[in-house]
């Protein structure tokens, strides 16, 4: 299929509007002989004359003149898709974002970014999807929006990343547990009874391998898929529960925390999106939001 060339329909518009080879010409900074070019070729592919010849003047053909406020509406479609965003208008925007994040990030974050959008956007809905996977399809597919998660090896290598805080894992218990007072070593962390939070249900994990290099051995009694239910367990039995500090902030209200004995290395939390809506306004506006209400306030 032979592809039109669609310049003809600016040069076609111009030409119907001013009723003038020579006028539409100065108007399109075109010689008047390539003018005349053009509409031949606008004949040509048409089939019609377009403008004719009445004494002096050009007047438009039947054809011209059904095909005149068409065209024209093309002519500003066409120049409204190539025209650079305009500037955001929070008031106007009526969109719903899907932000998928594991547990603890609405209970720490989410009221403060909810009064964001209620204060300067009213008309923007935030919808937060727990995270169940490291899955970046639902990115790639356009059915969520936002991910914040920490970027490893295996998260797809076209998304876009913004670093929001860097967190650190500390442990929690409940108020009169053993460990609430006192220094803390390796052995008397590991001499309690753990819950371990794992997605795979995985046994050992960073946390053991730390406490391995003091040749000191934990006692996991159960595994569970995130950081709430493990606050949960340590809130409501005598289980040592070891999460992130910054993420589970909202989570850990009335529990006693304590920093580690054992070096276990800090990490990111990142903000993660498609590079298609990079340019998008109202989504970049949100990405900002998501990058204040996280921002270290120790920074």
């Amino acid at each position: 299929m032979q592809i039109p060339d669609l310049n003809l329909l600016v040069t076609l518009d111009v030409l119907l509007a001013e009723g003038s080879v020579t006028r539409a010409a100065k108007r399109l900074q075109l010689s008047p002989s390539a003018m005349s070019r053009a509409l031949a070729r606008l004949r040509e592919v048409t089939g019609d004359p377009l403008l004719v010849r009445a004494g002096r003047e050009l007047v438009p053909t039947p054809r011209a003149i059904a095909l005149r406020d068409h065209v024209g509406q093309l002519v500003q479609d066409a120049q409204a898709v190539l025209r650079p965003v305009e500037a955001l208008d929070l008031l106007q925007v009526k969109r719903a974002f899907t932000l998928r994040t594991s547990e603890g990030f609405v209970e720490t974050f989410g009221p403060a970014l909810i009064e964001r959008l209620a204060t300067d956007a009213p008309g923007m809905q935030l919808r937060f999807v727990q995270k169940p996977d490291k899955d970046s399809r639902p990115l790639r597919d356009g059915l969520i929006d936002l991910e914040t998660g920490v970027v490893e090896g295996d998260t797809g290598p076209e998304l876009r990343t913004q670093v929001l805080f860097r967190d650190r894992y500390i442990g929690v218990v409940r108020l009169g547990h053993a460990l609430a007072t006192g220094p803390m070593t390796p052995a008397r962390y590991a001499s309690e009874r753990h819950v371990a939070v794992s997605r795979d249900a995985l046994a050992k994990g960073l946390i053991d391998d730390a406490l391995a290099r003091d040749g000191v051995v934990r006692e996991v009694v159960t595994i569970v898929g995130g950081f709430a239910t493990a606050i949960s367990l340590a809130r409501s039995s005598g289980l040592v529960a070891t999460v992130p500090e910054r993420h589970t902030e909202g989570l850990r209200e009335g529990l006693v925390s304590f920093a580690l004995p054992m070096p276990v290395a800090e990490f990111s939390v990142s903000l993660l999106w498609h590079p298609r809506m990079e340019a998008d306004p109202a989504h970049r506006w949100l990405r900002a939001r998501v990058r204040e209400v996280c921002a270290d306030p120790a920074a």
